[in-house]
């Protein structure tokens, strides 16, 4: 496995889930700290230049874990549900700039609560709404080989697949083979039965995977059974991501020294 940081830029929005801010600073500090790569939580594909991030990333042996579009529905209010043609037109934009940049960098993009909620819809009209982008950003993808990554997401930051066995459920609609699982611990202690036995259920899907502890605090913080998680990822055979998607507390450095230190030090054989 390999182990990643969520980062954005400077002008993210003070409620996004990054451990640092400002890209080039950011990266300079993962590598410091021993991560192997870092995730991109974007709000519009030009907030990068790709000669810079390609030149910071070479400079500190890093990779792009993923590109992360969260805020694309916090700032943007953007989303794969909605019924409003120009807003679709512009998120589909914007996602096809995003699968553009991840050809180069990590080739895998997040859609987390950019697949917009349910709100009182009917269902199915939802399905229907969220199939219909899926199946075109997917096309897109798979000319420029890149995965995209459905996380399921915890019932009180949205209405709409919340768990793995509703994600898997869906994907199977989507049928897609570039179109896959992003599991997030945080998310799944809240929604998921069992963890390492949902994750062994949905391994056909798990292509990327978030970790933070119960508190959504750096992992070793909390009362999360990490030896459950590693040796379920370690019985589908899991070797990709496992990125920090963590609240930046008591401070960023020592939130990420944190999370370094004990997945390291207590995982380290998954690691190498």
């Amino acid at each position: 496995m390999k182990l990643s940081v969520a980062i954005a830029g400077q002008e993210a929005m003070p409620n996004a889930f990054v451990v640092f801010r400002g890209v080039k600073e950011s990266i300079i500090k993962a590598h410091a700290l021993g991560y192997d790569g870092v995730e991109l939580a974007l709000k519009r594909p030009d907030e990068v230049t790709r000669t810079e991030l390609a030149q910071w990333l070479g400079e500190n042996h890093l990779e792009v874990s993923a590109i992360s579009s969260g805020q694309v529905f916090a700032a943007r209010n953007l989303y794969f549900t909605d019924e409003n043609t120009e807003h679709r037109a512009e998120l589909y934009k914007t996602f096809c700039d995003f699968i553009d940049l991840a050809s180069e960098f990590g080739s895998l993009v997040n859609i987390g609560r950019t697949r917009g909620p349910i709100a009182g819809r009917d269902q199915a009209l939802v399905e229907r709404l969220f199939l219909d982008m899926a199946h075109k950003v997917a096309d897109h993808a798979e000319k420029r080989g890149v995965d995209l990554i459905l996380e399921p997401v915890n019932r009180y930051e949205i209405d709409f697949i919340n768990n793995l066995d509703e994600c898997a459920a869906l994907l199977k609609k989507v049928n897609r083979r570039n179109f896959v699982m992003m599991p997030d611990v945080f998310h799944m202690n809240i929604e998921d039965d069992r963890i390492g036995e949902s994750f062994i259920r949905n391994k056909e899907y798990v292509r990327y995977v978030h970790f933070a502890d119960t508190n959504r605090h750096a992992p070793g913080d909390g009362h999360m059974n990490w030896d459950e998680i590693f040796h379920a990822l370690e019985e589908i055979g899991y070797t990709g991501w496992t990125t920090a998607e963590i609240l930046p507390y008591p401070d960023p450095d020592t939130a990420a020294k944190r999370t370094v230190d004990f997945l390291r030090e207590t995982y380290g054989s998954f690691y190498r």
